[in-house]
């Protein structure tokens, strides 16, 4: 497959060494290239198109069978997507035909699909919960609860997040504009708790104060900021779902439904004035 920045040839590796193509601008999906017998994971739903050959399953969990064969090991992996407010399933996409086969998923809001080998960042990859796409089969899909009490209590998305390993290729959604950044030892990055898309292992995640109380109070940021401390490479959003969610709610809401236009120069006063 050509013609994107983000291609892929094949290697070796445990989990199923599938080619790929990440196509479109704000709204992309990736097309997933598998071999007989080759099998893509993803989340219920997210699937645009496959070819004829491909076939469909739907498992507890996420298909990798790294918490064993039995009922209730299966039960165990689904649990852990249900935590971090994921389906109880995943489906699995398998090629059963001859030759080369494709398929492909979309992520639901405007953003990017990022393509992430896990052996690139040691095998591990911490993401918001509502981050992963989908996966070469063999990648375990499980839960990330962060250890500090105040991240607990103030953490917000970043409280209860994805954690996915194995070797191979991962490809999580992330809103608006994406930013990699490598962190150096003991170096520090302040990020909104929301915009905080991914980060690999090696970084130590914790919550801080935003400020003097004043700035806490009138400057619109937040209480709390995530604090982000190298090792390792960390991957910033600029429109997490939640954020483009919660304006869109508060525009629906506002005026019945009527538009008077955010720029509108009476804004919330025109409202008393119109008697709401």
């Amino acid at each position: 497959m050509s013609g994107s920045p983000w291609s892929h040839s094949r290697s070796s590796s445990i989990s199923d060494d599938v080619d790929f193509e990440i196509r479109g601008q704000e709204l992309q999906f990736v097309e997933i290239e598998l071999d007989p017998g080759e099998s893509a994971v993803a989340e219920a739903g997210a699937m645009v198109w496959k070819d004829a050959s491909i076939e469909m399953s739907t498992v507890f969990g996420d298909g990798s069978g790294g918490e064993g064969s039995g009922f209730m090991g299966k039960l165990l992996g689904a649990g852990k997507r249900l935590v971090t407010g994921e389906s109880l399933f995943t489906t699995v996409f398998t090629h059963q035909g001859k030759g080369k086969a494709r398929v492909a998923f979309a992520a639901p809001v405007p953003g990017a699909i990022l393509p992430i080998k896990l052996d690139d960042v040691g095998g591990r990859l911490i993401c918001q919960k509502d981050a992963f796409l989908a996966a070469a089969r063999g990648v375990s899909i499980g839960v990330h609860f962060q250890q500090r009490i105040m991240t607990g209590l103030f953490g917000g998305e970043g409280f209860i997040m994805q954690k996915l390993e194995g070797d191979g290729w991962v490809f999580v959604q992330m809103g608006g504009t994406v930013i990699e950044r490598e962190l150096a030892p003991g170096e520090e990055l302040h990020v909104d708790t929301g915009c905080v898309a991914a980060f690999t292992s090696g970084i130590d995640f914790d919550v801080i104060r935003a400020g003097s109380v004043k700035s806490m109070i009138f400057g619109g940021e937040g209480v709390f900021f995530a604090r982000l401390r190298g090792p390792g490479k960390v991957w910033v959003q600029s429109l997490p779902f939640s954020r483009l969610a919660g304006r869109m709610l508060a525009a629906a809401g506002s005026r019945g439904g009527q538009n008077r236009g955010e720029g509108s120069i009476l804004g919330g006063l025109g409202d008393l004035l119109d008697g709401d």
